[in-house]
């Protein structure tokens, strides 16, 4: 995840937005434990202009997508809200929001509400969870940033 958060920061500093940040979009760069990752696909990305022009366009991966994205104006903090799924994931082996249609996922997204009582997070330390519900946070100008 720190590597994560470093490549996703580089690329807010330089005012990008993946927009389709998930396990699939990300690799490692050879075939050893302490590799590096590369973050591929940025099919769906977008450099944001000067100022604080905010992006319109609903994309992403439905489990991923932030709740900001579904309303149609956001920025960069996008990333951080997948980012925090995708920790969760990894923590857990769950997603942290789920349903049978993407209009029920987006609905639990939106709402921001999610647990981590499976078996699975009781072995997890405390500030792992914090971090997640920091990521996880619906209102986006109080959620973390990856710096």
């Amino acid at each position: 995840m720190e590597k994560l958060f470093l490549a996703v920061n580089h690329c807010h500093a330089k005012k990008i937005a993946h927009r389709d940040l998930k396990p699939e979009n990300v690799i490692y760069a050879e075939d050893k434990p302490d590799a590096d990752i590369k973050i591929i696909d940025f099919g769906l990305s977008r450099q944001q202009k000067k100022g604080s022009q905010k992006m319109e366009t609903i994309v992403g991966t439905p489990y991923y997508v932030a709740p900001e994205v579904l309303a149609g104006h956001y920025g960069l903090e996008c990333d951080c809200w997948s980012l925090g799924v995708i920790m969760y994931i990894l923590l857990s082996g769950y997603l942290p929001f789920t349903g049978t249609t993407a209009a029920e996922v987006f609905e639990k997204v939106q709402e921001g509400k999610f647990a981590m009582d499976h078996e699975e997070f009781f072995k997890v330390s405390s500030h792992a969870k914090d971090l997640i519900k920091k990521l996880l946070t619906v209102d986006r100008n109080k959620r973390f940033t990856c710096s």
